[in-house]
């Protein structure tokens, strides 16, 4: 899969397959916030010793000079437009916040607290307290933590997880996960979903990538008969709105408007929703697609797909 650094509004996310016709499968979602009920909302910040320059905490010089030197906290800003987004939408109107990849082991969880929308414009991201700066980046302490504890009950929840390295258990977060999903396929366990963002130049992108391919393929499906799909990825310095993080959440029964159309470059129809266009689309275009062309009601918009023809 080739997920598209650069999709042009209203997209939030285009997926870009192999077919095995030997055209490219085209996964697109429009951006939209849900309206789920009894949502539950996390946020978890990479408390490892790489993020120590971008909560500022490296820094030789005197916080009164740091804004001058252009040293400073990067990580607090984002923590916190962040946490009040996540609690503007929480069915209880707060987001539960920790630090993770805490601890020489990288496996230590620091609980930062459950703050509000006012709480979290004030709040204080400096970096683990209780615990040391981590040495490794071990991810499924976390996503345990939130799915086994805190969002157990919670008839769904997205929990965020911000981070600068490569996951170092990620063989051992990958089986939990596939566990897990069974679990909700058999009906014995809520949805919630996982979003990674990553900062920085050290990203793994690839690693990004195959936490959100791991169910592709898998024929894993929801109780409501929609396909189990619990991670989704982002990179920080390529997101253009917050509600991204919902860009997976959306599915083929929410109509975004009351028809369109999806077409080849040279104007052939691929698509003809004349009954509703649905957020969630899946189509197939000619293998050599440079571009597909999107029309709503007033609306032309032209998707660049050149980026992963290099790829295919």
């Amino acid at each position: 899969m080739t997920q598209l650094l650069h999709p042009v509004e209203p997209f939030g996310e285009v997926n870009v397959y192999p077919s095995p016709s030997g055209g490219l499968r085209i996964v697109a979602t429009i951006l939209m916030e849900p309206d789920i009920e009894g949502a539950g909302c996390g946020l978890a910040l990479d408390g490892s010793a790489s993020m120590k320059k971008m909560y500022g905490a490296n820094t030789p010089l005197s916080p009164i000079f740091q804004s001058a030197s252009g040293v400073g906290n990067v990580v607090e800003p984002v923590a916190r437009a962040m946490a009040e987004y996540l609690a503007k939408f929480s069915s209880s109107g707060t987001v539960h916040l920790l630090y993770w990849a805490c601890n020489p082991d990288g496996s230590g969880i620091e609980e930062i607290g459950v703050v509000n929308q006012q709480q979290a414009r004030t709040l204080k991201v400096t970096g683990p307290k209780q615990l040391s700066w981590g040495r490794k980046t071990k991810l499924l302490p976390p996503v345990r933590h939130f799915v086994d504890d805190v969002f157990r009950h919670h008839p769904w929840a997205i929990c965020v997880f911000i981070t600068d390295g490569i996951i170092e258990d990620l063989p051992e977060l990958k089986q939990y996960c596939l566990a897990y999903a069974r679990q909700i396929a058999a009906g014995k366990r809520n949805f919630c979903k996982l979003v990674l963002i990553g900062v920085g130049e050290e990203v793994d992108h690839a690693q990004l990538t195959e936490l959100d391919d791991m169910f592709e393929g898998s024929g894993l499906l929801m109780p409501s008969g929609e396909p189990i799909d619990l991670w989704d990825h982002k990179l920080a310095r390529e997101m253009r709105q917050l509600q991204e993080i919902f860009a997976e959440v959306v599915s083929e029964n929410s109509i975004v408007a009351p028809h369109g159309r999806v077409l080849t470059p040279d104007g052939r129809v691929v698509v003809d929703y004349s009954r509703g266009v649905p957020a969630l689309l899946r189509f197939e275009l000619p293998r050599n697609s440079h571009s597909f062309i999107f029309e709503l009601p007033g609306h032309r918009i032209v998707q660049d797909l050149r980026e992963a023809l290099v790829r295919y």
